[in-house]
């Protein structure tokens, strides 16, 4: 068993699997059951799915879809957007969802966290949070669902997170959505310097030594769209993965 994870996150509009580019400009990659399927054979450490369109629409999770997804993954399966109550939670784990992550709502009022933390532990919430650099340079909480900056410092939004009850926090650096560039290691460094629960630091992966260098900057986990949909400069679509042999050498067992 590898110390981080690797997890390839998956982004859902209308049924379909899309990639984006800094939150926008969605391309369709393909079936969401397809993709599964193929991190299935790899082996992948853990599977996230993000439906990008449920909160920004004010619309419950799609329950029939999911429980396809939970039926065809083998592995650790999170699943986001739209989760807005207690009873959504329940039903989502009872079709085999193993962690909820949750981001609309919390940003309203993290009651939300505490309430699934206290049902089914800590251990099975994440919290998202979805960072966008101002014109001079300076990391805001984005909100997706409504597009816009909110003014809230960072790292107090994170800790409240962590005391409502979030047992991992998903770091997403907007900016760095599907460019494939590197990661925002300042970011990273920043949030988990006093972090007392690991971080998921997700955009802007584009290969196998940004993933090291993120882990390097303190993420416990690294949560990838791009690097595992496309492939060459033309981005043509190739679902993939590393070889557990690569990432061993890459990180260590």
């Amino acid at each position: 068993m590898l110390k981080h994870r690797i997890i390839p996150c998956l982004l859902l509009r209308n049924g379909g699997l899309v990639k984006t580019m800094r939150f926008s400009k969605p391309v369709y990659v393909g079936d969401p059951i397809n993709a599964i399927r193929i991190f299935n054979d790899k082996e992948a450490d853990e599977l996230m799915v993000l439906d990008i369109g449920a909160s920004k629409e004010r619309r419950e999770p799609r329950f029939d879809l999911i429980e396809q997804f939970a039926g065809e993954c083998f592995m650790p399966l999170s699943y986001g957007g739209g989760i807005r109550t207690i009873e959504q939670a329940r039903r989502l784990f009872a079709l085999g969802v193993e962690k909820l992550c949750v981001q609309t709502a919390a940003l309203e009022d993290s009651v939300l966290i505490s309430d699934i933390a206290e049902r089914f532990g800590s251990q099975a919430i994440l919290a998202s949070v979805d960072v966008k650099r101002d014109w001079r340079g300076r990391p805001r909480v984005y909100a997706a669902a409504a597009g816009k900056t909110l003014r809230r410092d960072l790292l107090e939004h994170v800790q409240a997170l962590v005391a409502a009850g979030a047992g991992e926090i998903v770091l997403n650096a907007v900016d760095r959505d599907g460019l494939m560039n590197g990661m925002d290691l300042e970011l990273i460094r920043a949030v988990t310097r006093d972090l007392p629960v690991p971080l998921v630091a997700v955009g802007g992966a584009g290969s196998l030594d940004d993933i090291k260098a993120g882990i390097g900057a303190g993420a416990s986990a690294v949560g990838a769209g791009a690097l595992f949909v496309f492939h060459g400069p033309h981005r043509a679509v190739l679902i993939t993965y590393p070889r557990r042999q690569e990432l061993v050498a890459l990180l260590g067992s």
